[in-house]
Parts: C-alpha cells; structure tokens; sequence
C-alpha cells in the first residue's frame, strides 16, 4: 500500500497536472457515482491535497472527490488520448485539455461536498500528519506518551493512522530501527531517550523519503551503495526488505518478524526487546 510520502507526491504530480483546469470529461465507474459525472464536467480542478493515505480532488463548484489507493490503487497521469495500456480497472479519471488524471484499481471512492471533507471517516480520525511541517518532535513525544497510545505495542500502534498519519510498513519499520525500539515495545516501555530518537524519526525518515523518492537510509551511505554498484532496493532503506542482510550499523544479520499481523524488519542487536 502507498504510504504518506508516495501519496503526497503522487498528490503533487496530480495538481501539477489538472489543477486550475476545466475538467472536459469525469468518469465513475461505479453506479452510485455516476450522477455526479455531469455535475463536476465543465468546473475547474481547484486543489488535489493529501490526507495520510487519501486524497481530496476538489472543484470549484464546492464538490469534493475523495479517494483512497487501498492495497492496489495507482493514479497515472497522461496526455489526452495517450493513454497507456494496463490491465487495471480504471476507476475514476478527470480529463483536461492539458492532461488527464487517471485512477486505477481504488475501490474507496467518494464524491462529498467541501464542507464535509473534514468530517469525512477516514480524515476525521487521521492523527498529526508526519509530512506536516508545523508539527514537531515535541508534539510527537507528547502524543505518544499519552493515555491513548503510552500502552500499546509499536507494532500497532505505527499503522494506526489515528495516532499518526501517512505510516505504512516501511515506515514503521524504519522508523523503529533508527530509534533503537523494537516493534514489541511499547511507549511506558522505553527509555526518554528513545522517545526522543523515535519523534525525530517518526517525522524525519517520512520527509526525506518524500523528498528523496522513497529513500529512507542515510543519504550519503545510499548515494556511495548506488555509486559501487548496488541495487536500489539494496541501498533504498535501513531495514525493511533487507532480511539476512548486514546491519549498517553494527553488521548483524538484518531479521525478519511477524508482529501485528505484517512483516517488520529489525536488528536484534540494535533494537533488543528488552533495551530498557
């Protein structure tokens, strides 16, 4: 599943693309949709804007389509009448002039009105956004050792989207093999230090990975392993994927877990269960 730094960029590509434009053709695949087919036809694309794992395509005629990629969803943007051939189902497209927006594959696809796009299920619940830049570590700590969330295991509570938003596996993985925490940890049981390692990274590794198309390591050390040779998804991250693999820290065979139904990746020696 695309997580929050492909979502954002994929946001990004799309504004890019139809923003400020008059749609000429909208297409739903699904029944309950179509109605609105013609009632966006004609009105400007006003602002495409992420929401963790969502996106918001808004018209300036005070409607909203929300969309989630789920597991398989991918937007392709293209020329008009350049479209390339895929086997996926097209699920919704907006068509401009200029380009056109084509999402495949999505089933999670709503048409709401402005107002309700804040209320919407999903973005009522999403915690602080980790791509939001006025959010800080500061913010973060405190989050995490709230009532809410002090008690639960990592493992879970990174894929929550309502204790932070845009954090899919990699991420979690990531992010818990810089901070030194092992997925079966909980907040109580770490030390402050960690919780400090663990809000830098929690709002460091996603903005670099959008920044930097994905890459979660060390950007010096990923740009020497491409440099000598090595593939991108040898070099791309710290842990995930990388199972029997050296550690880049301490040279310990990189492990691979099932935590919280989903495979997470850690150092036994850099992230022991029991660090504190």
């Amino acid at each position: 599943m695309p997580e929050g730094p492909e979502i954002r960029r994929a946001a990004d590509k799309i504004q890019r693309a139809i923003a400020g434009e008059v749609a000429s053709d909208v297409f739903f695949a699904f029944d309950r949709l179509k109605p609105y087919e013609d009632e966006l036809v004609g009105h400007t694309v006003t602002a495409v804007k992420p929401y963790g794992k969502a996106l918001v395509t808004r018209f300036d005629n005070g409607l909203a389509v929300y969309s989630h990629n789920q597991l398989y969803g991918i937007w392709v943007i293209c020329k008009p009448d350049a479209v390339p051939a895929s086997r996926r189902q097209l699920r919704f497209s907006v068509q401009t002039s200029r380009r056109w927006a084509l999402l495949y594959s999505a089933s999670d696809i709503e048409v709401l009105s402005a107002d309700a796009v804040l209320t919407h299920p999903y973005i009522a619940k999403l915690g602080p956004d980790t791509l939001d830049a006025t959010v800080t570590p500061t913010d973060v700590e405190a989050r995490t050792l709230s009532a809410p969330f002090r008690r639960r295991q990592f493992a879970t509570l990174l894929l929550d989207q309502g204790f932070l938003g845009g954090i899919g596996n990699y991420l979690r993985t990531e992010i818990l093999y810089v901070a030194c925490i092992h997925p079966a940890q909980r907040p109580v049981d770490c030390t402050p230090e960690q919780i400090a390692a663990f809000a830098e990274a929690a709002l460091a590794l996603p903005q670099q990975s959008y920044r930097h198309n994905g890459i979660t390591n060390d950007l010096a050390l990923a740009a020497h392993l491409k440099q000598t040779g090595y593939r991108r998804r040898d070099y791309r991250h710290w842990a995930f994927g990388r199972q029997g693999k050296p550690c880049y820290r301490c040279g310990t065979a990189i492990a691979k877990i099932v935590i919280g139904g989903r495979r997470c990746y850690i150092c036994p020696q850099c992230q022991p269960v029991n660090h504190s």
